[in-house]
């Protein structure tokens, strides 16, 4: 009986962070006919996999039908060589006979056996031809097996792990996988059919060995089918989940890992389980290399086993991890300037189960895109920059996690662009005029127009790692801040266009030189970082404009923005010229009566800005408008906003 040889492969595949593309476009760029050319490109490509597939169907099919025939002659070859051996067999009787019945019986012998000779010759000739035929073809089979799942899994899969990435950033979901899973399980199908007919094919030649170039033909076929179920099998053994990237110890987390190919395989008749453990930059490029990193790990993971679960309904085989907790983190000495935040670390996921009764024996292993580990919400800020900029410009094929120390000021425009709209939840981008601002506060530069920057580069040092000229804080924490403030507490306002947001003090003046006293705008403060200014104008003998002293978080977490310019009634015109109330009133809290309860006033809050106090009828400690009339203790006057007056 003819055995197949067992195969242990030790193949690594590394998710998304081998792989990458060029990051995408900004969409206020993209011409609508450059997006339906894409998609047309795109529905092209679907349409020739799926064309692929046809004519895989039809050599597939072609190779079952000559295994046939090769079979069926040979099974006919086998017969008619038994009976050459029962001609051989009768010739040596003749010689038991006497010289007269051999004279008689001999001649006829001999012709049956010289005929019959030919035609084995003849035909084994023709069973070694059928049989280099069939291992041709089967080369043919594989070689378009072999280019339509470097299509699939370098090209569409690896384009899911990209847009998976980009997500990390704020970009559009990565989508489905079911398409993907669809296709893998025909090329799993059509490798596990011409599989089966190289093992027949290989089995026929062990029981009819003829001497020719077969086997070394079926060698390499079968090497090559091996190859390519390998590739499959390890390199669709995915993340469909990602970890957090900013992953914070003590904390649960959750990943969900799922084998594209594992339903078609039946791996989940033996379900295998799947271990995850965190490794450094370094020991993910040890594991690249293929070196050992048995048993090492850069911390621990609670919870981090679970066994693999096939899902009937959707014919899916994954991993749920929804419990881990990183309960320690073992950090590497440190290079130069880097601070922990800059440190990158990956979650590797490894399992191993067999195909074919133990015939193929597969050790799969697969890593999380980039994890930066914090201690403290504090490091958030930092840890999120880091992770930005990784997921952003990795480059294809890189070596485990090195990105770009320079990138250009556009493809930074873009990354931001993505993160920006993904915070604020906001379909209003980063205009050209907001790019320009940022520009002009990165490079400390007074260039006014776009394109000046577009030849510059940005580098991470610039980015995150030095504070800005004169501040104490970098472009990133600023840009990071703006963000908060505008997703907590802003966020309406920024979609009804009220907050210009990104000019500086003297654009903001300039911009309201020409307007009517009483207009105002709303501007993203240069001094403090997620704080938010108010500039007016209002012309007296002191001075023509007026800024407030930033808003943040912690006083919008006390009284809204709304409110606080509903009382302010100087304030009259939204810029350019808008009137408030038509902008604002609409957020407004009601005013509630105060009634007296136990004794005691609620007291209200109220916005005052003491040089504009009297002449607009605030008087500070003047509450009859805010609260009723009650017998009860006097009430501490509200708290005024004071202006900060820079020229």
């Amino acid at each position: 009986m003819f055995l197949l040889p067992i195969y242990y492969i030790y193949i690594y595949i590394f998710g998304g962070n081998i792989h990458t593309f060029s990051i995408l476009k900004f969409p206020y760029l993209q011409s609508p006919l450059l997006a339906s050319s894409m998609a047309d490109a795109v529905t092209q490509k679907h349409l020739q996999i799926n064309q692929t597939f046809d004519e895989l169907r039809l050599f597939t099919q072609d190779t079952e039908n000559q295994l046939k025939k090769l079979q069926q002659h040979q099974e006919y070859f086998i017969i008619q060589y038994q009976e050459s051996l029962h001609l051989q067999a009768q010739f040596s009787q003749l010689s038991q006979l006497s010289p007269q019945e051999r004279m008689v019986r001999e001649p006829t012998l001999q012709q049956k056996k010289s005929s019959l000779e030919a035609w084995l010759h003849r035909e084994a000739q023709t069973l070694q031809q059928y049989r280099v035929e069939l291992a041709e073809k089967h080369q043919q089979t594989l070689a378009l097996l072999r280019k339509q799942q470097t299509i699939i899994l370098d090209d569409e899969l690896i384009q899911w792990k990209r847009r998976q990435q980009l997500a990390g950033n704020g970009g559009p979901p990565e989508g489905p996988l079911d398409g993907l899973q669809a296709w893998c399980e025909k090329l799993a199908e059509f490798i596990c059919q011409n599989r089966q007919q190289v093992r027949r094919a290989e089995h026929l030649y062990q029981q009819l060995p003829i001497p020719g170039p077969i086997e070394e033909l079926l060698s390499d076929v079968n090497g090559t089918v091996t190859d390519i179920i390998s590739a499959l099998v390890t390199s669709t053994f995915i993340i469909e989940k990602q970890p957090p990237q900013v992953l914070k110890t003590q904390t649960k987390f959750a990943a969900t890992v799922r084998l594209l190919v594992g339903g078609k395989l039946n791996v989940h008749m033996n379900p295998p389980q799947v271990k995850a453990t965190i490794i450094s930059e370094q020991q993910a490029k040890a594991l690249l290399k293929n070196d050992s990193t048995r048993n090492e790990s850069s911390g621990d993971i609670l919870n981090n086993s679970c066994v693999m679960e096939y899902h009937q309904a959707t014919g899916t085989l994954s991993a749920h991890f929804r419990n881990m907790s990183l309960k320690r983190i073992k950090r590497s000495d440190r290079r130069g300037a880097e601070s922990v935040t800059e440190e990158k670390f990956t979650i590797l996921f490894e399992s191993h189960f067999s195909v074919g009764g133990n015939e193929l024996v597969f050790q799969v292993k697969t890593l999380s895109l980039p994890v930066v580990v914090i201690v403290h919400g504090s490091q958030d800020n930092n840890a999120t920059a880091t992770v930005l900029w990784d997921n952003a410009f990795a480059e294809p094929g890189r070596v485990p996690f090195a990105v770009p120390d320079k990138v250009m000021w556009s493809q930074l425009c873009e990354a931001l662009n993505m993160k920006f709209k993904s915070e604020v939840q906001s379909s209003r981008g980063l205009t050209k005029e907001n790019l320009l601002f940022l520009a002009q506060k990165l490079f400390n530069s007074s260039m006014n127009h776009l394109e000046d920057y577009n030849n510059m580069t940005v580098s991470w040092a610039q980015f995150n790692r030095e504070n800005l000229p004169g501040r104490n804080y970098t472009f990133w924490q600023w840009f990071d801040g703006v963000m908060e403030v505008l997703k907590k507490h802003l966020k309406p306002h920024w979609n009804d266009g009220a907050i210009l947001g990104f000019i500086n003090k003297q654009q903001a003046h300039d911009l309201l030189i020409s307007k009517p006293d009483g207009t105002f705008l709303l501007r993203f403060s240069d001094s403090e970082i997620g704080g938010i200014t108010v500039a007016w104008k209002f012309e007296n003998a002191e001075r023509m404009f007026w800024n407030l002293m930033p808003f943040t978080t912690r006083d919008f977490s006390i009284r809204s923005l709304a409110d606080r310019l509903g009382d302010l009634p100087y304030l009259t015109f939204v810029y350019p010229d808008r009137p408030k109330e038509d902008v604002f009133s609409k957020y407004y809290m009601p005013v509630t009566s105060a009634k007296a309860i136990d004794g005691y006033v609620k007291p209200q809050i109220k916005q005052v800005v003491p040089e504009f106090a009297a002449s607009s009828g605030d008087s500070i400690g003047v509450g009859t408008s805010y609260m009723e009339q009650a017998s009860s203790p006097a009430v501490c006057p509200p708290a005024p906003h004071y202006m900060y007056t820079q020229k």
